[in-house]
């Protein structure tokens, strides 16, 4: 079956709250396919991102979105267990998000894929002071940090989170990855937070990381005055509105 016949037939009784009909149709798809992760970009993100745009254009209430994305959440926790275990690959990476379920969703998701993959993960999820975030990068020293879901108001604190970390050097060679919310939306707004990459979806994230090569330390000469930024309109987040 096509991937727009499979969405728009696993879509109806997603938002209508129908748990059976949604987990039959899973588990008919989980059956056919060789490689289970190959569910994620076929079914379970496709869905979750058309939930997403319903809801922010009003065509769906709230009690709508909040049942399709826990049923969604139920499938992908029952998918993880299906998923291949490759050999650790000597990577590590935290994951963080925003604190809205739709957004736990898509960084859990981000986290069984890079685990299969052979990723050593810490999943932080959504609420977590920032403070916390850069002691634990400070700790663990991943390889990626991966920022998923951020919401338009949360963009601020983004980039304040990454002038941060790159200004006391907790983690100096660590690559900085930003996903979905505000920063899908708003193309390029992920350069503005000074971010290291971007991934619109769950497979382009894993292989960016992949790929990515350590980074290059900032190198500041001893003595030499900070520079100073220059305060700016932000449009990119002011058209992502």
């Amino acid at each position: 079956m096509s991937l727009p016949n499979l969405l728009d037939r696993f879509m109806e009784p997603l938002l209508a709250g129908d748990r059976q009909t949604c987990r039959r149709i899973f588990c008919q798809c989980l059956e056919r396919l060789e490689n289970a992760t190959d569910l994620y970009e076929t079914l379970l993100w496709p869905a979750m991102e058309r939930v997403e745009k319903l809801y922010r254009a009003d065509r769906i209430n709230v009690v709508t979105e909040h049942m399709a994305t826990r049923i969604n959440r139920c499938l992908a926790d029952q998918l993880q267990a299906s998923l291949p275990r490759i050999r650790p690959n000597g990577k590590s990476v935290i994951i963080c998000c925003a604190d809205n379920e739709p957004e736990e969703l898509g960084a859990q998701m981000c986290a069984d894929l890079f685990e299969s993959d052979g990723w050593s993960v810490h999943f932080v999820g959504g609420g977590v002071p920032h403070d916390e975030i850069l002691m634990l990068v400070g700790s663990r020293r991943p390889t990626v940090l991966l920022l998923y879901g951020t919401q338009p108001q949360g963009v601020p604190g983004v980039r304040k989170l990454i002038d941060t970390i790159r200004e006391i050097g907790a983690n100096p060679t660590m690559n900085i990855l930003i996903s979905g919310g505000v920063f899908n939306r708003a193309p390029g707004l992920w350069k503005e937070v000074n971010a290291d990459l971007h991934a619109r979806t769950i497979g382009q994230a894993l292989d960016l990381a992949n790929q990515a090569e350590p980074r290059t330390p900032d190198v500041r000469i001893p003595g030499a005055p900070k520079k100073r930024r220059r305060r700016r309109r932000p449009p990119l987040l002011t058209a992502a509105n």
